[in-house]
């Protein structure tokens, strides 16, 4: 016998008991998106690797060590994607989306990082981003930030923590890294190898280290807001009054930055300490710079992005279940003389009844096999077709979740009234 193949270390399979979670997750997030305002765009997952260098930058993590980056057969190097940012924007400049327009943007699927697998971080991961371009007040900021929070609210999640910052304008950001630079040249002796790679390149990371020794140096380090202009200050002050107006609570962390210079004004993270060292559900900003970094005319721009797999992960921690797509109901066909007259029910019933979702025994088997196949299914009722149903042009409803509730036999009419109503299945849930 052959040997089997296994899927690829961090690249995991989604199972038919797990799509429908996805599924429920998505249907919230397309909603919510849609009602804001904000449309679809897709883009490919292989890109040109230059996008990537020239977006992340070439002495990050991600460039230097977690993309996964090969040639193709013509010599080019490209690179599947580790982010949905760059690409966005790359397809926003090409196809002429962002000259003397505004947009707001989202998209969903599948993102490459070759880092070590854990708990709630993959090889392979799904991200939903959402991207804005053309807003240069905070009040976008602000309604991401709404955005985001309501989403919650949709899924069941709670405990959820707003951790918000200000990077300011591209002039105090540069003059704040000056004094960090100076600082840290002062603890040299004491920084790990990355902190002096990214010294020189890209200081403001040094801030996100996780080294403890480093962390402990962080401690005493400037901070980015006191080096703030007034016109950064006044952003930040009107994103935060937004906030409380709409009644959203957020905490200030003035540790909390983005370590790549297209980014300025505002930076944020949702967080939950209920998932251990993987606490953040959602992080965005505001970044002005890269469009023009990106060979595009200046373009204000801000946007976020969430983790699928760590929000399904969040919801079953607290709420122990995340909606399915389990069918509505269960035809089952007893006896052979009704096979074919089920087939036309069940048909008749799609026609009829658009947004119902049905599922046939097609295999045969006894009342009680049927009956137990149904239960598995997870639908709410058992519609059951006998040979006494339908000699009387009948269907008997059979609750499934509810024992309390009777066993009817109905005509077809109101059967679908029934089942259009909603009214078993509320009854089922309430």
């Amino acid at each position: 016998m052959a040997q089997q193949i296994q899927s690829i270390r961090g690249m995991h399979d989604i199972l038919p008991d797990e799509t429908g979670q996805w599924h429920w997750l998505e249907k919230h997030a397309r909603d919510i998106l849609e009602r804001y305002g904000y449309r679809e765009i897709r883009m490919p997952i292989v890109e040109k690797t230059e996008l990537f260098k020239r977006s992340i930058g070439e002495v990050t993590d991600i460039v230097e060590k977690e993309m996964y980056t090969f040639e193709d057969r013509n010599g080019d190097s490209l690179s599947l994607r580790p982010e949905g940012t760059a690409s966005c924007v790359r397809a926003g400049i090409q196809h002429g989306l962002f000259f003397n327009q505004q947009q707001r943007l989202w998209y969903q699927g599948p993102m490459f990082r070759h880092e070590r697998p854990q708990k709630g971080r993959y090889r392979q991961f799904q991200q939903i981003g959402v991207e804005t371009f053309g807003f240069s007040g905070p009040q976008i900021e602000a309604e991401l930030i709404a955005l985001s929070a309501r989403l919650w609210r949709s899924l069941g999640i709670s405990d959820v923590t707003l951790e918000l910052n200000s990077l300011g304008t591209p002039e105090s950001r540069q003059a704040y890294r000056t004094v960090l630079v100076e600082y840290y040249q002062a603890h040299r002796d004491q920084l790990d190898d990355d902190s002096l790679r990214r010294l020189d390149s890209n200081p403001l990371r040094i801030l996100d280290s996780k080294n403890p020794q480093v962390q402990a140096i962080n401690e005493h380090a400037p901070l980015l807001k006191d080096h703030l202009d007034e016109a950064s200050r006044d952003h930040f002050a009107t994103l935060c009054r937004l906030l409380e107006v709409a009644g959203i609570d957020y905490e200030l962390n003035t540790r909390l930055v983005r370590g790549l210079d297209y980014y300025s004004h505002t930076v944020f993270e949702w967080t939950t300490k209920a998932l251990g060292a993987q606490g953040t559900v959602c992080a965005g900003g505001r970044y002005d710079g890269l469009v023009p970094q990106l060979g595009g005319k200046p373009t204000p721009a801000a946007g976020f992005a969430m983790g699928v797999e760590r929000l399904l992960e969040l919801m079953r921690v607290q709420a122990g279940r995340v909606g399915d797509y389990a069918p509505d109901a269960y035809l089952v066909l007893a006896g052979e003389q009704v096979q074919e007259a089920g087939f036309v029910l069940a048909e008749r019933l799609r026609r009829d009844l658009p947004s119902f979702r049905l599922q046939v025994n097609v295999q045969g088997g006894s009342f009680k096999a049927q009956m137990k196949r149904a239960d598995k299914s997870g639908a709410a009722v058992a519609l059951i077709l006998g040979e006494d149903e339908l000699a009387a042009n009948e269907i008997t409803v059979k609750p499934l979740r509810d024992r309390d509730m009777a066993q009817q036999r109905v005509s077809y009419e109101t059967a679908c009234s029934l089942l259009e109503a909603g009214r078993l299945k509320n009854e089922l849930e309430n």
